[in-house]
């Protein structure tokens, strides 16, 4: 059991107004609030030991580098990945997903297959399509079915010699799915395809272990999981990583520079050029920790309980549809009110205070699915209460009225 009183008060910002009202945060998709843990984190960084990283000999700039380090080793331990070298930060999952793309650059030809599934992000659409135009490989879909699930009979059918990487993401931003990645792995190693999986919602929610899934590249933002914006991460198993080409050339991501040649460095400082967000990547690890401490497995059942009580009242709202409704999702609803324009609504949840996600949730192929132009997203997190979901359903009684 939670304890949401005493969570409630790590969360700083979940104290204030807007509009004169409370503030009701279901915007946890887009990212999630920081608990004054992580925020002491930061603060003490830039009050304590504000230095550059690896290369300096005085003492802030070795701490700095241990703290930093030991951030690394946190993230592997999290993710369970065999060598901390394999853990490499990034500003994002955008990045990360970016430097897949671009090593592959060099291992792709014409001819190449590469499979992408219907419910992405456009930032694991538009790098691989930018793959695909240099590189002269083939993008292929795996469909969506209405219930907002993938369709693994077609996905089957588009595996073959060909394929050479599969990404797909782990959970669905915009629907909430959680979609059968085991299988999809399995079956692209049969294929002799790589598989990318962009667990930027899943990793708020569950706790991946990349070797039990035998995944080959696995990428996360910190934000979504109560870290910083601005720092992120990237799993590849260490044959992958060593195969592909260094993303930046700058400082850090050498072993000799000269005129003539350049050597790089091993693992992870090759793909890690310039000076990193050494703060983001410190706090970054001290999000793991916050939460850790309270427990994914209670984390999950406790969003699960919001999330079906959110459902069951919100199908109670005439002429209210839900997108999304696979029996296997996460703490996430996208709906609409007949008639009426998702932003329209958003606009008035805000007036009283509940910030939820309204639009396409860079996801404009899935919104084409269901030809609609987006939807109202709300998302739950661990830190949210039973009373707030009670606030969003008055809220969208009240604009569902005002806007009728």
């Amino acid at each position: 059991m939670l304890d949401i009183k005493k969570i409630r008060q790590d969360f700083p910002i979940l104290n204030r107004e807007v509009n004169g009202k409370p503030l009701v945060y279901l915007d946890n998709a887009a990212t999630s609030q920081t608990p004054q843990q992580v925020i002491d984190v930061i603060v003490d960084y830039y009050s304590n030991y504000n230095a550059n990283i690896h290369r300096g000999v005085h003492s802030l700039s070795q701490e700095a580098t241990d703290k930093y380090e030991e951030a690394r080793l946190k993230i592997q331990h999290h993710f369970n990945a065999k060598h901390a070298y394999e853990i490499i930060l990034t500003s994002g999952t955008t990045e990360s997903i970016n430097l897949v793309a671009h090593g592959f650059g060099s291992l792709l030809e014409k001819g190449d297959e590469i499979i992408v599934s219907a419910l992405e992000h456009h930032s694991n659409i538009v790098p691989w399509q930018m793959l695909c135009e240099k590189t002269g490989a083939t993008l292929k879909v795996i469909p969506m079915t209405q219930e907002g699930e993938l369709d693994m009979s077609t996905y089957a059918d588009l595996l073959s010699a060909k394929t050479k990487l599969v990404f797909v993401n782990h959970i669905s931003n915009a629907l909430g799915t959680i979609n059968p990645i085991e299988s999809i792995i399995e079956q692209a190693h049969k294929a002799g395809a790589a598989v990318l999986l962009d667990g930027a919602q899943a990793c708020p929610h569950i706790k991946p272990d990349v070797q039990a899934l035998d995944v080959d590249f696995y990428v996360t933002s910190a934000h979504k999981i109560c870290g910083p914006t601005g720092v992120g991460m990237l799993y590849g198993k260490q044959e992958w990583l060593e195969k592909l080409p260094p993303y930046q050339g700058g400082g850090e991501m050498i072993a000799t520079v000269s005129f003539e040649k350049t050597t790089y460095a091993g693992l992870p400082h090759k793909f890690e050029a310039g000076t990193p967000n050494i703060c983001g990547g410190i706090a970054f690890g001290a999000a793991l920790d916050y939460m850790n401490a309270i427990g994914f497995d209670t984390i999950a059942a406790y969003e699960n309980e919001l999330l079906d009580y959110a459902t069951q009242e919100l199908l109670k709202i005439e002429g209210l549809k839900i997108y999304g409704t696979s029996k296997n999702k996460t703490s996430v609803i996208s709906f609409n009110l007949e008639g009426i324009h998702p932003y329209d609504v958003g606009t008035l949840l805000d007036k009283m205070g509940i910030a939820v996600r309204t639009g396409h949730h860079c996801a404009q192929p899935i919104m084409a699915f269901y030809n609609i132009p987006g939807t109202i997203r709300a998302s739950f997190a661990f830190y949210n209460t039973k009373a707030e979901v009670e606030a969003l359903i008055t809220g969208v009684k009240k604009a569902k009225m005002m806007l009728s």
